[in-house]
């Protein structure tokens, strides 16, 4: 459903038109249609399940790891994968509040962004490679694992 509302944004008005990073002040002055602030709402709403999703995998291996199996006897895959989930428990909250600022700024005349204002756009900047450089690590840690698994069970270690 949160990809939905993501895609249909690209068919509302002439489509979100400000990049894939939505930096300020094309995002906030440059774009007056709906098509911005529905992939923003989209944006949230796929935040929410990865943080929940994310959250739900550390509570799994946290409390319903059997009792004989330790945190050193974890599979490489399982390793990573938490280490994922950490990163996004820990980076979507400040993409979701960076995001949920500049929507203040295109909606509500709030002026987190705007330097006309007193804002300031470096901000955004700043939130938005917050989450984006731990990103690179959510993609490539699991893929990781997955290489590591194959490795050990290919050379019957």
């Amino acid at each position: 459903v949160a990809l939905l509302m993501v895609y249909q944004s690209f068919f509302i008005g002439g489509g979100p038109g400000s990049s894939w990073t939505f930096y300020p002040p094309l995002s906030v002055e440059g774009q007056p249609e709906l098509s911005l602030d529905s992939m923003i709402l989209g944006l949230h709403t796929v935040g929410i399940g990865s943080l929940l999703g994310a959250i739900n995998f550390m509570v799994t291996v946290q409390n319903m790891r059997s009792t004989a199996v330790t945190l050193d006897q974890i599979s490489m895959f399982v390793w990573t994968s938490y280490l994922t989930s950490f990163l996004l428990v820990l980076s979507v909250p400040v993409l979701a509040g960076s995001l949920l600022f500049l929507l203040l700024d295109r909606n509500f005349n709030t002026s987190f962004y705007d330097a006309n204002k007193g804002g300031n756009p470096l901000l955004y900047q700043h939130l938005f490679w917050f989450f984006g450089h731990p990103e690179v690590y959510v993609i490539i840690l699991p893929v990781f694992g997955i290489v590591s698994e194959c490795v050990l069970f290919l050379t019957d270690k």
